[in-house]
């Protein structure tokens, strides 16, 4: 999208969404005794997520080594043998030491590691409420 082609890590750091959407609206749709454990499973899911944006931002400002294998993409392919081979002449490999794009400092994974954070948070406040909740009642 927008001409960003992710790299292993970026991949890496979408599979906590994933999993916390379809986990969400089942806590949503548990029964009420569940909501809190399912907010607590998301709020453990999005913290790995900021650990990964974390990692991955470390990576490229060069605080950390990223892995040895971390190269993304090219984009979409092609049927053609002659348009692969040409393909192949003007790959790029996509590095996860390199930021594709900032914004107000921050690259895209660093964006990740606060937006996972305030999830967490989100998820943190919503189970504490929920628990809360259910043991009133019970």
């Amino acid at each position: 999208m927008f001409g960003l082609v992710p790299c292993k890590l970026c991949l890496l750091q979408r599979q906590p969404y994933y999993y916390g959407l379809p986990l969400a609206a089942l806590a949503i749709l548990a029964p009420r005794r569940w909501l809190a454990a399912g907010l607590a499973l998301l709020t453990v899911l999005f913290l790995v997520s900021a650990g990964l944006g974390a990692y991955h931002a470390g990576v490229e400002w060069g605080w950390f080594l990223g892995p040895s294998d971390c190269g993304g993409g090219t984009g979409a392919g092609s049927r053609d043998v002659g348009d692969l081979l040409s393909a192949l002449n003007n790959v790029r490999v996509v590095s996860c030491t390199e930021a594709a794009w900032r914004f107000l400092g921050l690259s895209l994974a660093g964006w990740n590691a606060l937006v996972s954070l305030g999830l967490a948070a989100l998820a943190a406040f919503g189970a504490r409420a929920a628990y809360g909740s259910s043991s009133v009642s019970q």
